[in-house]
């Protein structure tokens, strides 16, 4: 049996997963259906396909925490100590946990993206909810991307942390607290925050994109990259602090 298979039987055999993953869809589809079902009559007209988008951040945040839990959860239980007398090779193991959990974070992302979406597109029938420009493509598919290179983050935090309570706290306050309160350093806070990694994913997903309703704020802060850069510049930060993980997990005591 392979390692992937014995990593998706493992993760698949809790609840929290199951739970996380329908927590994360009711959250991004319940919170498009807000943004898009009281909108009526010229505002209906300004509804826009990204304003559909603005719950599937939030999901993000719960697959997260499931994929942190992913790891932190053998290491509360004891259970990893197992699984590295199984394999000695401790750095693959938690590799193939890591693109276990991220395949599954992409797929929750575009189920999230594209259900947030539909619901969206049925509650302001009246609004042009097409997606045919390069922006609202990269938008809808890239939240599989996202998700993903999230969920390698989350994983390769939990490997290092190995507490739950403290992963997940990381988790939730780098991006909604650290990287939003970083402007408020004089002189030089505005500069340091286009080089974090949510905001530049956050980059990757609304730059350029039409707002509608909501307003050109609602993009949220732009970074110094164009979008693809941006996301380049998240997916470098996920899988080196992964490397850091797998090289500190080799080396210390489970």
């Amino acid at each position: 049996m392979s390692l992937i298979t014995v990593e998706r039987i493992k993760l698949f055999s809790t609840r929290s997963p199951w739970w996380c993953m329908i927590v994360a869809a009711v959250l991004s589809i319940g919170l498009a259906a807000l943004a898009t079902g009281f909108a009526s009559g010229p505002d209906e007209l300004r509804v826009t396909p990204a304003m559909t988008q603005f719950g599937v951040g939030l999901g993000q945040m719960v697959i997260m925490v499931m994929a942190a839990l992913a790891v932190t959860t053998e290491y509360r239980f004891g259970t990893i100590r197992t699984s590295f007398q199984a394999v000695p090779q401790r750095a693959a193991l938690l590799l193939n946990k890591t693109i276990v959990v991220a395949t599954l974070a992409a797929v929750v992302g575009l189920v999230a993206s594209w259900g947030s979406w539909a619901i969206g597109s049925l509650l302001a029938s009246g609004a042009d909810m097409t997606i045919d420009t390069a922006a609202e493509w990269r938008l809808m598919f890239g939240q599989g991307l996202v998700y993903g290179f999230a969920a390698i983050f989350a994983v390769a935090v939990g490997i290092l942390i190995r507490q739950s309570a403290g992963a997940i706290a990381i988790l939730i306050l780098w991006p909604l607290l650290v990287e939003s309160l970083l402007p408020l350093i004089p002189k030089i806070g505005d500069d340091l925050q286009k080089w974090t990694p949510f905001t530049n994913a956050n980059q990757f997903l609304n730059g350029g994109q039409d707002m509608g309703l909501a307003g050109a704020d609602a993009a949220g802060a732009s970074t110094a990259l164009s979008p693809w850069w941006a996301m380049a510049y998240f997916a470098a930060w996920s899988i080196g602090i992964l490397v850091i993980a797998l090289i500190t997990a080799s080396k210390r005591d489970a």
